[in-house]
């Protein structure tokens, strides 16, 4: 997670603004209030090593003031004490704040008109998917992709001029959540696809691209942590597979092929990890679902949405070098920065994934560009840090989250039409790549696969 010295967040604010954030967590469900109060707040003086993060499953929060905050169950911190005695328990600070606080989340959730209140849960996006296809037949078709490991459909809503067929065009898809708690991914591509479809038929730009290209809008790739999310513990961040130790859950963005598990540093062998890879690249019937779009149909650039942190990344993720493309991502990215900015004077940092963020294998756009050679983009949508409200985003704040990322969206599909190439020496052998991916598409670990750890 980035430094918070951009945000211009004033220190005294910390204790208000983040017991509030993490007594959303704690409270906002009565029934699994147990589950989630086995939390406590620590803080180190320096980021940890990748293998203290794993090892004792910490979840980051921020950075503030030179201090690293983290989430941890008890059990890992009784072990954490053991081990690394040099950290700060920071939970007590705002004990005295936990009863009002409570009350005032109760009465929040009773006024929503939902425990999501203007969130998308699994059902919802279903019904606004079928919606938007049966308004829009001309225009826009929806496939089922696989299933979920819970039987959930994973939905992708193709717009274009001819949406039942496949014509030679530039594909663009928008993808969002890959993790469950990021609830403001499923709304952005969502709200994209409703804007192309419902503003077509009188925005002469708009018709170009979408009778000029395929669109493929993917809200919703993990159903099952979202529901699980809003029914029971609000910062479930993966899917809902049983691991054999009796812990759940795979993270679906470190579960795809390339450099899967390359290192224990942008990914966790342990199960109960919050960055747990899985038993093999592609285990997951989500990513599988989503790899076998990209195999099966052509696409010229992605955009993965994700939160927290308003940034603009691009590969690699694995380790802290270049890509041979990366004079072009830098460029494309720093272009969707200044549009975002210029909506509503919000910044968005451009950078390379594994310098701006933290390392990552085996997740998706590694997996799309190293496959593909195609632009992929992971946009961490707003706020821009925890004390902003972290995973909690106003429901207030969607509209305009929306408006700022929709001329970036639109950008990227307008370089994909106007840079796409037909002919052989552009063409993927998709016979070759349906082969290899019942291998499970698992290429070799490589030995460039280090750099700076996470977070």
């Amino acid at each position: 997670m980035k430094d918070t010295s951009r945000s211009a967040v004033n220190y005294q604010s910390l204790s208000t603004r983040l017991v509030l954030v993490f007594l959303v967590a704690c409270f906002l469900l009565s029934n699994v209030r147990a589950e989630t109060l086995n939390l406590e707040i620590i803080s180190f003086d320096r980021r940890p090593s990748a293998e203290i993060i794993n090892q004792y499953q910490l979840d980051p929060l921020m950075e503030q003031r030179g201090r690293v905050y983290f989430l941890v169950n008890k059990d890992n911190l009784s072990r954490l004490k053991q081990a690394i005695p040099s950290f700060c328990l920071e939970t007590g600070k705002f004990i005295h704040l936990f009863e009002t606080a409570t009350a005032v989340i109760d009465n929040k959730i009773s006024t929503l008109g939902g425990l999501n209140g203007a969130y998308h849960s699994y059902s919802e996006t279903a019904a606004e998917l079928k919606r938007l296809a049966a308004s829009y037949p001309e225009l826009a078709r929806l496939y089922v992709l696989g299933q979920s490991l819970e039987k959930r459909n994973i939905y992708a809503l193709k717009i274009s001029d001819h949406p039942a067929f496949s014509e030679n065009e530039p594909g663009l898809a928008l993808i969002g959540g890959h993790h469950a708690r990021e609830w403001i991914s499923v709304e952005i591509p969502l709200l994209i696809g409703k804007y192309l479809l419902e503003n077509y038929a009188r925005d002469e730009r708009l018709r170009r691209l979408v009778d000029s290209s395929q669109i493929w809008i993917i809200p919703l790739l993990n159903p099952d942590g979202l529901d699980y999310s809003i029914l029971n513990y609000r910062l479930w961040r993966k899917n809902r597979r049983l691991n054999p130790d009796g812990s759940f859950g795979v993270d679906l963005n470190r579960n795809y092929s390339y450099q899967w598990g390359c290192d224990n540093k942008g990914s966790s062998p342990e199960p109960a990890s919050e960055l747990y890879r899985g038993v093999a690249a592609f285990s997951e019937p989500e990513t599988m679902a989503l790899s076998s779009l990209f195999l099966e149909h052509q696409f010229s650039a992605t955009i993965s949405y994700h939160s927290y942190s308003q940034e603009i990344l691009y590969p690699w993720g694995y380790a802290d070098l270049p890509t041979d493309d990366e004079a072009l991502f830098l460029s494309l990215a720093e272009q969707m920065s200044r549009l975002i900015f210029q909506t509503h004077g919000r910044e968005y940092h451009p950078g390379r994934s594994s310098s701006s963020l933290y390392l990552t294998n085996g997740d998706f756009t590694d997996w799309v560009y190293g496959l593909f050679k195609i632009p992929a983009f992971t946009i961490e949508l707003p706020p821009v840090d925890y004390l902003s409200g972290g995973f909690f985003n106003s429901e207030s704040d969607i509209q305009s989250i929306f408006e700022e990322n929709l001329p970036a969206a639109l950008f990227l599909t307008e370089w994909a039409v106007d840079h796409f190439q037909t002919g052989p020496e552009n063409t993927l052998n998709f016979k070759d790549l349906l082969e290899e991916k019942g291998k499970n598409l698992v290429k070799k670990k490589s030995k460039l696969c280090s750099g700076k750890e996470y977070p």
